[in-house]
């Protein structure tokens, strides 16, 4: 078992200094934690003087009649779906993928939460990345961070649900897609949706040269420096545009992707 200190230690020995970072983590990645994800959000507040984490809430979601072509969509599908749709509100709790440590850093007493009705963040010490954020611009809050000089810390999880390297694509020219979320001011559309993250792995050999690592319980944390690895991934990009997409042949996304470079 492991507890708040040997947290503390483990983030210390990342030696990242007084840094903002944005958190993607496992509780159940480390083993038994004494106080669990209180524990570990209370250990990453006392060492960064700002921590953000995703708070996406997929549940808001709607899928239309028609839209947009090559949208990685089936129009029409979602009538089911559409009638368990949830509106949107500051308080709604971050879908069970983000993890149980981003949704108990999201209700921290000091903590604040961006409005995007489907990609929020919240964090604590932030609030200048959570403003950047629009519908347009969902993924400002990263680029804010980038721009602070912020980390990524990889806490017992990998690069598939490094929510970062979707900027990255962004800033390449990769083809991003339109949602539509359910909020009580009526039916949003959101652009700048991003693409899917499930062959984000394949950048680790690329970015290990960025990389700290540590070991905290059963969990290997990794740290990399934001501006680094988004301008190496960007590159990466540009030189292959069809890197790191993911090998489902029945992944919608990564499809139009694929379909757009090929008529390109």
């Amino acid at each position: 078992m492991i507890g708040f200190r040997d947290v503390l230690r483990g983030l210390r020995a990342l030696s990242i200094g007084e840094r903002p970072v944005i958190v993607h983590a496992s509780l159940s990645a480390f083993g038994h934690v004494h106080g669990g994800a209180e524990s570990v959000v209370g250990a990453l507040l006392a060492v960064f003087p700002g921590v953000m984490a995703p708070t996406h809430t997929y549940k808001t979601m709607l899928i239309p009649e028609e839209g947009p072509p090559n949208n990685a969509i089936t129009y029409g599908s979602g009538r089911a779906q559409n009638a368990m749709a949830e509106f949107f509100t500051l308080d709604m709790p971050a879908d069970p993928l983000m993890g149980i440590i981003p949704e108990t850093l999201r209700r921290h007493p000091r903590a604040r939460r961006s409005g995007h009705p489907i990609l929020s963040f919240a964090g604590v010490g932030v609030e200048a990345a959570l403003n950047a954020q629009t519908l347009e611009d969902p993924l400002a809050p990263i680029r804010t961070l980038m721009e602070e000089g912020g980390w990524v810390l990889l806490m017992g999880v990998n690069h598939t649900v490094n929510t970062s390297l979707h900027l990255a694509e962004r800033i390449a020219g990769r083809r991003q897609f339109l949602r539509w979320a359910l909020t009580l001011q009526g039916v949003v559309a959101c652009p700048g949706f991003p693409g899917c993250s499930l062959g984000f792995e394949k950048a680790e050999p690329l970015l290990r040269p960025l990389t700290r690592e540590t070991q905290i319980g059963n969990a290997t944390v990794r740290a990399l420096p934001l501006a680094p690895m988004i301008e190496r991934i960007v590159a990466h990009l540009r030189e292959d545009p069809a890197a790191l997409l993911c090998d489902d042949p029945y992944c919608e996304r990564c499809t139009a992707i694929r379909t757009e470079l090929a008529a390109a």
